[in-house]
């Protein structure tokens, strides 16, 4: 369906990537991995035409479509939502346009008023007379309710906003689609639909994504853009990561074999090279040494942060107890909530975007105040956290290194002992000297994480860590979190990352909280249907 063939992409003598052949087939979809950084938003943007490759082509299959998520927020501020998803499929949009134009005019001339049955004929046939609803179930799908859907688009957020961006290109029903980070600003449940939109897609689908869930359900392929090159593997995101083990194992056990043969080789040609009886044998050994060749194994450009959280202070037995709280805005986000968090709890907030996860989350730890009921804290808390927008810490002018060692313990760090920690945390060399106001969203991410690290606190709160982070990091953070005993209290929309350590789940929606002692598998199996839309 799409080519790319010989391609490579570099920037002076930087090489992203080189020696690209690969097809994208009909009926697949397609997960583009990689590390922050390896050049998978750049390939794509090559797939699209966006931006011309050093080197090699591009081509789509004659008389096929192709739609791609843009990331621009702002060019249709000024279009109606429903207006902005029309435009999608661009012939049945002109036809649309032509057909309001004419039906608008008081009079039409002979020629328009034949014009106006070929339009409406065009009309008809390109499904123009339900355009609207097929337009209403993608966005109401993607959790913007019908009410909004003449509204303008800047009425909207940037997260809605690239909601009714990932519509559009849905509705235009492209043969080729691709995403590069479609799974951004989605909750669960909007999450969960586009699963089922691209799986219902007969087209071919190319997604980058840093959601294992998502890759796993959506993705019948994975595309590995590593060692300066991409790799295929059939089969979704854990299928990949276990072939990509077996694989790296084997040539590690075969190096192995081939190195003791060679050590082997060497010793006999040492001792007999110059035994005249021996010079035929040492001479055939000689061959076979020549001929052995190890497999190489190069370093792949993902690298995960070591994470690890120390809490200074053990937790008492009193963590956090609340009582009647409630908080309103424009209406209810809840009312009437009480809880008792304890010691050792993992306890995962979730529900739709808006409904007041983070609200809640900021009244149980005091950074908010409820309109109602109090919040009472242990003594021995020490709250740690991690917010879920990085300009509510990372404001100043200072470099990361600086930044970060405000939080250093009293007695101090050396700049050796600060660089070890930012290494950990993937900022070598000239990067723990970054302003940070140049840092991409995956390095402000594991700057505050190393500030989590740092500050030692019992009782860590995040909310939605893992959106800026890559796979390895994601992976490393739910690694941390897992060894630690102490309590964590985090809101997240990642599926994997809840359901691999939440212990508890409280979960927001049409002004009710519902507090479920379990995984976030066992809650789903048991919460009443429709109890929390």
């Amino acid at each position: 369906m799409i080519a790319a063939t010989n391609i490579a992409m570099r920037f002076g003598k930087d090489i992203l990537f080189e020696n690209v052949d690969i097809k994208f087939k009909a009926g697949c979809r397609y997960g583009l991995i990689g590390a922050n950084g390896s050049g998978k938003s750049t390939f794509m943007r090559i797939l699209t035409g966006q931006l011309s490759a050093t080197t090699g082509d591009v081509a789509i299959e004659r008389d096929r479509t192709m739609g791609y998520l843009k990331q621009d927020h702002y060019q249709y501020d000024g279009d109606s939502i429903i207006d902005i998803v029309y435009m999608g499929n661009s012939s049945l949009w002109k036809l649309h346009v032509e057909r309001e134009d004419l039906y608008s005019r008081a009079e039409l001339t002979e020629a328009e008023s034949v014009r106006v049955g070929d339009v409406e004929d065009l009309f008809a046939q390109q499904g123009g007379y339900t355009m609207e609803s097929d337009a209403a179930k993608l966005l109401v799908g993607l959790g913007i309710p019908e009410k909004l859907h003449s509204e303008n688009l800047d009425t909207l957020t940037g997260g809605f906003k690239l909601r009714v961006l990932l519509a559009q290109v849905l509705f235009g029903n492209p043969d080729v689609l691709l995403m590069d980070e479609p799974t951004n600003h989605l909750d669960m449940a909007s999450r969960d639909w586009l699963v089922g939109l691209l799986q219902r897609h007969e087209g071919t689908v190319v997604v980058i994504s840093h959601d294992r869930h998502f890759l796993n359900q959506s993705c019948t392929h994975i595309a590995d853009l590593d060692y300066r090159e991409i790799r295929h593997f059939t089969g979704n995101y854990d299928d990949f990561m276990t072939a990509n083990a077996i694989a790296l194992e084997r040539k590690r056990k075969e190096n192995t074999k081939m190195e003791k043969r060679m050590t082997e080789l060497k010793g006999f040609i040492n001792r007999f090279s110059a035994n005249a009886s021996k010079a035929r044998q040492a001479t055939s050994r000689q061959k076979e040494l020549d001929k052995i060749q190890l497999n190489e194994i190069r370093p792949s450009s993902r690298v995960s942060p070591f994470i690890r959280f120390n809490p200074e202070v053990r937790l008492g037995d009193k963590i956090i107890e609340c009582s009647g709280i409630g908080k309103s805005y424009d209406s209810s986000l809840f009312s009437e909530f009480s809880c008792t968090i304890g010691n050792n709890e993992k306890v995962a907030i979730i529900g739709t975007n808006g409904v007041g996860k983070t609200t809640l989350l900021k009244i149980l730890i005091g950074k908010m105040t409820p309109d109602s009921g109090q919040v009472i804290h242990g003594e021995t808390v020490k709250f740690s956290y991690f917010p879920q927008d990085s300009n509510e810490l990372l404001t100043t002018d200072e470099t990361a290194m600086e930044w970060l060692s405000r939080f250093a313990p009293p007695e101090g760090l050396s700049e050796t002992e600060l660089r070890a920690v930012m290494g950990k945390m993937l900022f070598r060399g000239d990067d723990a000297m970054k302003p940070i106001n140049v840092l991409s969203g995956g390095e402000r991410a594991r700057l505050i994480i190393g500030m989590m690290t740092l500050e030692r606190g019992n009782l860590l709160v995040l909310d939605e860590p893992t959106n800026h982070l890559d796979l390895e990091s994601i992976e490393a953070l739910n690694y941390a979190l897992s060894l630690i005993d102490e309590t964590v209290l985090f809101v997240s929309h990642d599926r994997e990352f809840i359901n691999s350590l939440a212990t508890r789940v409280i979960e927001i929606g049409d002004g009710t909280v519902i507090d479920y002692a379990g995984s976030l598998d066992e809650y789903e199996s048991w919460k009443p249907k429709n109890s929390v839309k």
